[in-house]
């Protein structure tokens, strides 16, 4: 079985005849983390909501095949068919469910997955006991390892913006996704806390078997952690390549890193 986990050919959108991403083609294997870069407006977060069925692309082609090697045409999927079979996201805006607990937010992501049936419930049979304990270890695990645990009563509107992050990121993984999509994790972050966050994806990308797509403007972290980069510009792919063929890419210096790419 082939390792390719998404295929994107000829990607389009437009809104009022206005063409906010044209042919947009692009292939990511299995275990791999790449970065989707540009400047603001290129384009990249619509073709975030797009993979994730946000979006309804005007025309080409959105190919995704799950762990058990089922190949979908997921630009035909609703966003939670394409969550069920596999495909997580995090936002530029966070979007937790702020009045609920830490633990509660990653307790919702968890629940797609639960094996209990309503009767289960309602008469609290063995099955559903089994479900809540399996629950909250794998609530308790994730918060772990993202060094939140000791916060999982808080109410999520509460935790720090950095932490708020990583809560975010923490309920994309409790449903058990194959790609994660990842909208500027590091965005309002300090240098110290962008430092663990690159650590973090490194050690969720080998721990979870996943692949990793990253739009991110702090090139610190993508060049350290990124294998390939894909730049847009006007919603067009100007560059495609490794994080040192994209540092020295007269196209992408003059459109988005400018000089400083080349010291």
């Amino acid at each position: 079985m082939s390792d390719l986990r998404l295929r994107v050919e000829n990607l389009s959108i437009d809104f009022g005849g206005l063409k906010a991403v044209s042919d947009f083609s692009c292939e990511l294997f299995q275990g791999e983390l790449v970065g989707l870069i540009g400047p603001n407006g290129a384009g990249k977060t619509t073709v975030f909501n797009m993979l994730s069925g946000i979006y309804v692309p005007s025309g080409g082609e959105i190919e995704f095949r799950d762990r058990r090697g089922y190949t979908y045409l997921a630009g035909k999927l609703k966003a939670a068919k394409l969550n069920r079979i596999g495909i997580a996201r995090t936002f530029q805006n966070i979007r937790l469910f702020s009045n609920l607990s830490v633990q509660d937010n990653i307790l919702i992501a968890l629940h797609a997955g639960r094996a209990a049936n309503p009767l289960d419930v309602l008469f609290r049979l063995k099955r559903f006991r089994t479900d809540e304990k399996r629950m909250i270890t794998q609530t308790d695990e994730l918060l772990s390892l993202f060094k939140i645990e000791k916060k999982k009563s808080e109410l999520a509107r509460n935790l720090p913006y950095g932490e708020q992050r990583k809560l975010e990121i923490a309920r994309a993984l409790a449903s058990g996704p194959c790609l994660l999509l990842l909208d500027e994790p590091a965005a309002g972050m300090n240098p110290q806390e962008t430092e663990e966050l690159m650590k973090l994806i490194s050690f969720i990308r080998n721990e979870f078997h996943l692949t990793i797509l990253l739009i991110e403007h702090d090139m610190r972290l993508v060049m350290g952690i990124c294998e390939r980069l894909i730049v847009l510009d006007y919603g067009r792919i100007i560059a495609a390549g490794t994080p040192e063929e994209i540092r020295k890419n007269p196209a992408v210096i003059k459109a988005y890193l400018g000089s400083e790419a080349v010291g």
